[in-house]
């Protein structure tokens, strides 16, 4: 749901905190409305585009938090004019460019900028800024030109004789090393051209030697890449088939186009592919602790994944496949969650991952040629009708829900679990919680009774009675939200209704999709 333009009828607000709402869009420029701002907390949600200008015109404003957003763009324009700011958090969005000479950010902590792999400035934890960019806004032309641009010039022409040098020496004395084919069709989304990115993958691994092999799956292997550049990413090697004809090459990159454009927090950042039948491969961001299933079966690692860690594991993940299926058009069935495939970042934060052989659901037909995903996570109805929809996902999300509460994967109990359930949390899910872990607080208690509750739904064997993604998300997210800093209660409802009438009237192809 967007932030509702009618905000700026909150004109009196001197706090607010409208984290963890799943909010997206873009932040309207209304907001510079709210000129007795002194605190303001937009973090945890889904928010993307550039800050507005009308950010300047907030000159009481003494704290801001952005982080964990999408945000993008410049950001020493809007801030260097609110000298009043003393302390921000901007970190795990996308900005770029040099951050503003000002107190706030000169004196900022490094985890409050990192996670914008375009920032640059002399702070710590930052990378120094090409002094062209930082010159730019305030330098004459023509003092550029000669002090600039002749240099750069002859610094191309230096490192386009030593780059044709090094690869002539390394066609030499390394001929293992693959080159693109010429045939290759690569699409990036890196700072690298396509032809670049394959060579340094193919380097990176070793042409995919076993030694950088993380993982296994049912369509591919997993290498860990540390690329020439210093970033480290996650390459899926596909399987090949017997039938690399060109109508699979096209499904193939009609899917992966799509996938391109998803830019949600809690789903794996797809950074590049390469479609050529020798090396069809997919590069992710690389997420250090590992797979769910891997944390839960290690008892060090999961005694140390608390409750409140696990609550949010099950919500981000909830959050994630409601994106897929109502606000990507056409809509995206994942067809394999598991908890192999969710994927823990360093604050323990989930992202689904394998969208390499996720599918776009047709309009035409739902029916698939077959059954694919994880043994004991497969929705029932696929065994014999191999119609796939949204509810296999949901079915699966079930299995994972309480996978994540009991620690380990149910098994042959789920069919016990579909009793009705007439009695408090302690009975219920006495002989279900994980066993590593001391018994939860009351607050922490019920959102695992309403993830409980949520979760057998989902394990319906009859898919007409699974509630939908969007319900879940919903549900899971009432447990904690709050509006914080509104002044009475008649503007909060006000507020409350506003965003939902506005997501309602969504354009479907809009969702979070940037």
């Amino acid at each position: 749901m967007p932030i509702p333009q009618s905000i700026e009828l909150s004109s009196n607000l001197f706090l607010l905190n409208l984290s963890n709402n799943q909010l997206s869009q873009h932040i309207p420029g209304q907001i510079g409305m709210l000129t007795h701002l002194s605190e303001l907390d937009l973090s945890y949600n889904l928010l993307s585009g550039e800050i507005p200008a009308e950010f300047s015109k907030l000159q009481s404003l003494v704290k801001l938090d952005l982080s964990h957003n999408i945000l993008s763009g410049l950001i020493y324009k809007t801030f260097e004019a609110m000298p009043g700011l003393e302390k921000v958090d901007i970190s795990h969005n996308e900005f770029e460019g040099p951050i503003p000479n000002t107190t706030a950010f000169q004196d900022a902590a490094k985890e409050a900028l990192q996670g914008n792999s375009g920032l640059c400035g002399n702070v710590e934890g930052l990378e120094p800024c090409n002094p062209a960019v930082v010159d730019r806004k305030n330098s004459p032309v023509e003092p550029r030109v000669f002090v600039i641009v002749f240099p750069l010039l002859g610094a191309v022409l230096l490192f386009s004789f030593f780059g044709i040098f090094c690869i002539f020496r390394r066609k030499k004395f390394h001929p293992t090393v693959e080159q693109a084919p010429k045939t290759t069709e690569v699409f990036s989304l890196s700072k690298y051209d396509g032809k670049i990115l394959y060579e340094d993958i193919i380097e990176a691994t070793g042409c995919f030697d076993e030694i950088y092999c993380i993982g296994r799956g049912g369509y591919g292997s997993v290498f860990k890449a540390k690329l020439r550049s210093g970033d480290t990413v996650a390459v899926k090697k596909l399987h090949q088939t017997a039938d690399n004809g060109q109508t699979d090459q096209k499904e193939f990159l009609n899917e992966i186009g799509a996938l391109t454009e998803i830019r949600h927090r809690n789903i794996v950042k797809l950074k590049g592919f390469c479609s050529h039948p020798q090396h069809a491969f997919l590069v992710y961001e690389y997420l250090d602790r590992g797979s769910l299933s891997t944390i839960l079966s290690n008892e060090e690692e999961a005694e140390g994944l608390d409750w409140n860690k696990r609550v949010n594991i099950v919500k981000g993940v909830a959050y994630a496949l409601s994106y897929m299926h109502h606000d990507c058009n056409p809509p995206i069935v994942h067809r394999d969650i598991s908890s192999n495939n969710i994927l823990l970042d360093s604050e323990y934060e989930a992202h689904v991952s394998d969208f390499g052989t996720a599918k776009l659901l047709k309009l035409d037909t739902s029916n698939w040629s077959a059954v694919v995903g994880t043994y004991g996570y497969v929705a029932p109805e696929l065994a014999y009708t191999m119609k796939v929809t949204e509810k296999c996902d949901v079915y699966s999300f079930g299995v994972v829900a309480i996978e994540v509460i009991k620690g380990r994967h149910p098994g042959d109990s789920i069919s016990s679990l579909l009793a009705p359930l007439d009695m408090g949390i302690s009975a219920v899910l006495r002989n279900l919680l994980d066993s590593r872990l001391p018994m939860p607080m009351p607050g922490v208690e019920d959102e695992l009774l309403t993830i409980f509750k949520l979760a057998v739904d989902c394990l319906s064997a009859n898919p007409q009675l699974r509630p939908s993604m969007e319900t879940i998300s919903q549900e899971l997210s009432a447990c904690s939200t709050t509006f914080h800093g509104l002044r009475n209660s008649e503007t909060a409802t006000d507020l409350v209704r506003d965003t939902t009438s506005s997501s309602r009237s969504l354009d479907p192809s809009v969702g979070y999709v940037v």
